[in-house]
């Protein structure tokens, strides 16, 4: 359904909507069969993607989302029903990044929101009992993460699972051609462990459309939720690969030490990155909540795979 501008469509405050996760929201609440009126925050209103969302009849402001602004963001929320929140890492600004979502927090409270959906991840420092601390941008959102749950509005964290364009923007060098011509897949992880490889555009909409329109009590209050477009293995996802490429992949399990001089070689800082892994390692990273309630099938790996451009990656 197309969104509206009528009074009495529930109002939904999208945070980050010119980026992966708020622009697969605003797609997810315009398939649904029902009317909502979006109200999306971007800080470039001038950027191509926020004029197409003006387009599409999305209500779009203009604002830095900070503590500086505090007024102004506490007003721009003000008669919201629905509240998706989402919160930009940035290296070495750990404080900043819980300063910043728990101001969402209490401006969708104040605005009237009766649902809140959080970007958040898990804690690896307190899954392991303080042992694996470096996964700062995970530690962030999860200190967010508790301050929503104790805020009284019914809230999900609606994590987003591992993303399948990452392997074509920033992580490429997880893909390493070899002497024989056949390209490793190389993580420091067995290859029994499944990972929660999400389309991040076509289907963490779907997820946060599903969570605002459960039923009251229905509504996982406290919840995470870890979004999924299906579960599958790395050996799984580099054979896959190969048949939709004709390049031939392989799985390879490394060392934590071997990922971590990768990263570092990729221009990355090493610790968050090895520190994840450990934690997905020891803990997994799996939902309670099957892709399969969705409102409609999601995207698997090998259809995620068959139509992106490989090119600049297997060379």
């Amino acid at each position: 359904m197309t969104i509206t501008q009528e009074p009495s469509a529930p109002l939904v405050a999208v945070i980050g909507a010119t980026g992966a996760q708020g622009g697969s929201v605003v797609r997810g609440l315009e398939e649904s069969n029902k009317a909502y009126r979006v109200r999306a925050f971007t800080r470039d209103g001038s950027k191509p993607a926020a004029q197409d969302l003006s387009k599409r009849g999305v209500e779009v402001i203009t604002m830095s989302l900070i503590i500086e602004n505090k007024e102004q963001v506490y007003k721009v929320f003000e008669g919201v029903d629905f509240a998706f929140l989402v919160t930009t890492w940035e290296n070495g600004r750990k404080e900043k990044e819980v300063n910043e979502g728990k101001l969402l927090i209490d401006a969708s409270k104040a605005g009237g929101a009766s649902r809140i959906i959080w970007s958040g991840l898990p804690s690896y420092d307190k899954l392991s009992g303080g042992r694996i601390v470096d996964a700062h941008h995970f530690e962030s959102k999860a200190v967010v993460t508790e301050y929503a749950r104790e805020s009284g509005v019914p809230f999900v964290d609606l994590q987003a699972g591992f993303y399948g364009t990452n392997l074509l923007g920033f992580l490429p060098f997880l893909l390493s051609k070899q002497a024989d011509e056949t390209y490793a897949f190389a993580w420091p992880v067995p290859p029994t462990l499944e990972v929660p490889f999400i389309d991040i555009a076509q289907d963490y909409g779907l997820w946060a459309r599903y969570m605002f329109e459960l039923a009251v009590d229905e509504f996982p209050h406290g919840k995470s939720i870890v979004t999924h477009s299906e579960m599958i293995t790395l050996p799984q996802m580099a054979r896959q690969l190969s048949e939709v490429t004709g390049k031939e992949v392989r799985f390879k399990q490394i060392s934590s030490r071997e990922f971590g001089e990768n990263v570092q070689t990729a221009g990355f800082p090493a610790e968050p990155m090895v520190a994840v892994w450990k934690g997905l390692d020891e803990f997994g990273w799996k939902s309670t909540t099957p892709h399969t309630v969705l409102p409609r099938l999601t995207r698997t790996w090998k259809e995620f795979a068959g139509t992106s451009d490989w090119s600049k990656v297997l060379n």
